[in-house]
């Protein structure tokens, strides 16, 4: 019997060759500053599916110009964007990983030139720049542009889109009672509160049939914010309109103290995988084999999102395999020194 962390995952008609994802990480490196995918770009995710990642999800990409996080962010706002695109999926796949990208929107966060968007017009700091709040008519272009953008993903060859509902990004500022402070049927109650994210993932299925996850922040740590409880009841909602998968992070909706350490947000991705009855990834400060295993082994979540890890070992999925006596196959070309 395999480990479980090597055990493949399917999720509708992808199968994922072990448990194992490449969590979504700004690179900032897209120096071009018009969203393209560049030669760095090329090698950073590549050479992690050369270390037999089973799921590679690429970062945080942009629907909009105004929505990146940076001026150097990847974006997904124009089919100019495809071809390169296009290019760095077949390289993924080339070496057997399945491919994600996260379709986002920064939200008050942003730090782009121009005017800046978010459901209130409150900072996120004494630092950052008033966002405008938005109108109705800005609500609806960027659910437009969730479609466009989850379309422009379908054309490019991903296997998984993942929406971007956390770390204090427009989606998460709209579920926040910290940072929506509308009046209006987007703001409010709880039900109000998550309609952004409900017409985003409705119409991203309109033209994606694919599997999709969805990533949270499962607590505002702060006493007036939300927590995983609340995180719970959205979750249901989510797995009513056909999400298949909550990543589960925490934080950066506002500025707070966080307890940080070894799989501190598990207990989370737990709670909302046994309360919500939908799989989960589990993310934070997942360092090794073993701590990944028994994640997988006492059924705290389903997938293991992998961060900065990989930032310190392409070749994780190697490591972890040696720390649990697991036998990973390479690519041939590696063979002689696997």
């Amino acid at each position: 019997m395999r480990t479980k962390l090597f055990q493949p995952y399917q999720i509708k008609d992808v199968t994922i060759k072990n448990r194992i994802v490449m969590s979504p990480m700004c690179m900032y490196s897209s120096t071009g500053q018009q969203g393209f995918v560049e030669d760095f770009h090329m090698t950073h995710y590549i050479s992690r599916a050369v270390g037999q990642v089973g799921l590679i999800m690429i970062e945080a990409t942009a629907v909009t110009p105004q929505g990146r996080i940076s001026s150097q962010d990847l974006g997904i706002w124009s089919d100019d964007h495809l071809p390169q695109l296009k290019k760095l999926v077949s390289g993924i796949k080339e070496y057997g990983s399945k491919t994600a990208i996260q379709l986002a929107h920064a939200g008050r966060k942003a730090t782009v030139d121009g005017e800046i968007f978010a459901p209130s017009a409150i900072p996120f700091d004494d630092h950052s720049k008033t966002p405008t709040a938005m109108t109705k008519e800005d609500i609806a272009s960027t659910v437009q542009a969730f479609k466009d953008g989850a379309r422009r993903a379908k054309e490019a060859g991903f296997d998984i889109i993942e929406i971007h509902g956390a770390h204090g990004y427009l989606i998460n500022e709209f579920l926040s009672p910290l940072s929506n402070k509308r009046e209006d049927e987007y703001g409010g109650s709880p039900e109000n509160r998550y309609r952004l994210l409900s017409e985003v993932i409705d119409s991203v299925k309109e033209v994606w049939s694919g599997p999709l996850f969805v990533r949270i922040s499962a607590s505002d740590y702060h006493e007036e914010g939300l927590d995983v409880s609340d995180y719970v009841e959205f979750a249901k909602k989510m797995k009513e309109q056909g999400v298949d998968l909550i990543d589960v992070s925490s934080g950066a909706v506002v500025t707070a103290k966080i307890n940080v350490f070894p799989g501190y947000q598990v207990r989370f991705a737990e709670k909302i995988k046994e309360e919500a009855k939908i799989a989960t990834g589990a993310v934070g400060l997942i360092t090794t084999g073993l701590q990944a295993e028994e994640i997988l082994q006492n059924n705290r979540a389903d997938l293991i999102f992998i961060a900065r890890e990989l930032l310190r070992d392409p070749y994780f999925p190697r490591t972890a395999a040696a720390q649990l006596k697991e036998t990973l196959d390479p690519p041939k070309q590696y063979d002689r020194g696997w």
